[in-house]
């Protein structure tokens, strides 16, 4: 049989997990999708994206399927999202913002704090995706978090983005939501391929969701570890940011490929984005001793 195009069960299950009704979830193969499929319905030639740099890879093509133009706007010193610049950078023709919490591939959060504020000098009629595809990983306190504070109610022009692709492990089925408002996800609803979200991927979803115990054991065995990678790099001297994701960020500069051949060499595959740094998966334990001794060994 074909799959529901609608994915009915598992927007009735996430509905009920987030006391909403099931018009205001998206479900869609992966929360890449949906990024497209929100940009497509609310931006067109001569409109702008605006978005951190560096951040998640896809960004950067989301405004040209649309014959968008993308605005960049740097990250801090700090490897985190310059909010005040991201405003500043709002034009009359601008018609979406994405702020992503934690940053892909930096790693730090933007507190609940700067997100109101920054929500307040955005104008109502601009669309502010908040991507939170690591959001189960998050311990810190003050960090924003759009389904617990439900800011899509409060602000309908923001819509919040999840993923079942990275702490429920889902990455090979695709499957992502978005949650906010009908009128919103509608527009992003009349963009998506049919079809898209397989049966056995919606119900390995639901199934995911009812594991919850099993989940947060997993999460709590990688941020353990996430805090011991970080604090070893950091007593070695490298100035690494205040990841709360299931990774770390090595600015490496213009050292970053000669950083990234020294764990290949060493059989640890990273992420190395030239120029900038390397995104270090919290992997096996066995992995947390063999990255901080090439790391040592690269000072």
């Amino acid at each position: 049989r074909y799959p529901d195009a609608s994915a009915a069960a598992l927007r009735a299950r996430l509905g009920e997990k987030y006391g909403v009704e099931p018009d205001a979830v998206h479900v869609a193969a992966g929360s890449v999708s949906i990024l497209h499929q929100l940009v497509l319905g609310t931006a067109s030639v001569g409109d702008e994206v605006v978005y951190a740099w560096r951040s998640f890879e896809a960004y950067p093509s989301l405004p040209l399927v649309a014959g968008a133009t993308g605005v960049q706007v740097p990250l801090t010193s700090g490897a985190r999202h310059d909010l005040d610049a991201m405003a500043d950078a709002v034009t009359e023709r601008t018609r979406v913002v994405i702020v992503c919490t934690p940053n892909n591939p930096t790693g730090p959060v933007v507190s609940s704090a700067e997100f109101a504020a920054f929500v307040a000098r955005v104008p109502q009629d601009v669309l502010i995706i908040l991507d939170e595809a690591y959001a189960e990983f998050v311990t810190a306190p003050d960090a924003v978090d759009g389904l617990g504070e439900r800011v899509f109610e409060r602000h309908p022009n923001v819509v919040v983005l999840r993923t079942f692709s990275k702490a429920y492990g889902l990455a090979g089925l695709r499957v992502g939501y978005a949650i906010g408002h009908p009128r919103v996800l509608d527009a992003a609803r009349t963009t998506g391929i049919p079809l898209s979200v397989t049966s056995a991927a919606e119900r390995a979803a639901i199934a995911s969701l009812d594991a919850e115990a099993e989940l947060r054991e997993r999460i709590s065995v990688i941020v353990e570890r996430r805090t011991r990678l970080i604090g070893g790099l950091r007593t070695q001297g490298w100035q690494v940011p205040d990841s709360q994701a299931n990774f770390v960020w090595l600015p490496a500069g213009e050292r970053t490929d000669e950083v990234a051949a020294a764990f290949d060499a060493a059989d640890l595959i990273v992420r190395p984005f030239s120029g900038d740094g390397i995104r270090i998966s919290v992997g096996e334990e066995e992995s947390i001793d063999r990255v901080l001794a090439v790391a040592k060994s690269l000072l």
